[in-house]
């Protein structure tokens, strides 16, 4: 019987996991589902310009990325900044929205060539098979395949190889 759960189990997890070189699906944020910080909707075409850093995020489990933010205000003071999407899981978080747009928008004036994207209602989580209320790091390129993936917290050395994988593939 326990063998039953655990195998039961593995396929749910496999089955809302990202995969390395599969291709995200399409999608559009807009109205009720999400859109930009300045309340435009988003299209995940934009992504076809080249190779991003695309973030996902529980804002209740910031935390677990400050060491890949960090890591990201160094590569725009270098001079090596590189397009990144960050999409922040409003339906993950007891806090108000206008607590976290006000936040966002002190992070947009560190980041300027990071894209703050809204996601209401878990949009990304089903269409995208995102792990629900962690944060869900990817890299991916001009055709959305993933190139990289991690979920969960990021160590400053983690950090370091990110910024180092995706600035590889820019240059």
């Amino acid at each position: 019987m326990r063998w039953i759960i655990a195998v039961l189990t593995s396929v749910l997890v496999a089955a809302h996991a990202v995969n390395i070189g599969e291709r995200l699906p399409h999608v559009v944020l807009e109205k009720e589902n999400g859109g930009t910080s300045d309340g435009k909707s988003w299209d995940s075409s934009t992504l076809e310009s080249g190779v991003h850093l695309l973030l996902y995020m529980d804002p209740d489990r910031r935390k677990e990325t400050q060491p890949l933010f960090d890591r990201l205000k160094r590569s725009a003071t270098e001079g090596k900044p590189f397009p990144t999407v960050a999409i922040v899981n409003l339906a993950a978080t007891w806090m108000p929205d206008f607590v976290l747009e006000s936040m966002l928008s002190k992070k947009q004036k560190e980041l300027k060539n990071t894209v703050f994207v809204f996601d209401r209602r878990k949009y990304l989580v089903d269409k995208w098979r995102l792990e629900d209320e962690a944060s869900n790091v990817m890299i991916v390129d001009r055709n959305s395949e993933v190139l990289y993936y991690r979920s969960g917290e990021i160590s400053p050395a983690e950090a370091e190889h990110i910024i180092n994988l995706i600035q590889s593939m820019v240059d």
